[in-house]
């Protein structure tokens, strides 16, 4: 009878978790996304503190407004999204290990999701995706590391600067992990940082080809020559091309 329960239950537990994977990797694009971001003091600076309880959602209107319009181009229909500014988190998600083999990256997720699942409270609601964005003060922290998100789960730990010259930067930053929640894949060489041609390139048919005026978002950069690129400055200055838009669910 127990040996019967215990099967029971573990194939009730494979049942959720399946389903969780196929509603993670099916997004349905005609109902609204809903966009959870709680910020974190990463350095403990009482600057970086400053800086986060300044933070307004309205900030975030042409983020917001820059995907709307992306998914639009491609579905045809509106797709709308809402950025809701959680409450402050005080602990840090788990780093993700440098140069890390596949077994520590997979223990890697599991303790991020479990980092993410104690975080959550009952105001927070039922989002569509959460970001933990962890804010350093630029004039102590020169380069930030690698962000990163997991399409199951729908999770992110974004790294981000606290500083107002920064936040349109930030702002790619944080539609970029984004929509990597969303199946979206990086466009650029992992060893070097440059993007990718043709998939990283904005206008990859381009004549002649360099200097391009806009970089693809999933790239990452606006590629000025066959080794040099250079960060945009702010989403204007990116596009989300049909691979892309493939990734996540836009085109069919």
């Amino acid at each position: 009878m127990w040996k019967k329960i215990r099967v029971l239950c573990l194939l009730i537990i494979l049942l959720i978790v399946a389903v969780n994977a196929y509603r993670d990797k099916n997004q349905d694009w005609s109902k609204p996304v809903f966009v959870l971001l709680h910020p974190i003091n990463a350095d403990g600076l009482e600057s970086t503190q400053t800086y986060i309880r300044n933070l307004k959602e309205s900030d975030l209107l042409s983020a917001q407004q820059f995907l709307q319009q992306a998914a639009q181009q491609y579905r045809g229909k509106p797709t709308y999204f809402y950025f809701k500014l959680g409450r402050e988190i005080y602990s840090l998600a788990p780093k993700v290990p440098d140069h890390a083999g596949m077994f520590d990256v997979i223990l890697w997720s599991l303790k991020f999701r479990y980092y993410a699942w104690k975080q959550h409270e009952s105001g927070d609601g039922a989002p569509s995706v959460t970001l933990f964005l962890n804010y350093y003060d630029p004039k102590s922290t020169r380069e930030l590391k690698h962000s990163t998100a997991l399409e199951n789960g729908r999770i992110g730990s974004v790294n981000l600067f606290a500083s107002a010259k920064q936040s349109e930067q930030n702002k790619i930053v944080l539609v970029h992990e984004l929509l990597h929640a969303f199946g979206a894949t990086d466009k650029y060489d992992l060893a070097t940082g440059q993007p990718i041609f043709p998939l990283g390139y904005a206008a990859p048919n381009q004549q002649p080809l360099f200097p391009q005026a806009q970089a693809e978002l999933m790239a990452g950069h606006i590629p000025t020559s066959k080794i040099q690129s250079k960060m945009p400055d702010s989403l204007k200055q990116t596009v989300i091309n049909e691979a892309t838009a493939l990734e996540v669910g836009w085109l069919k």
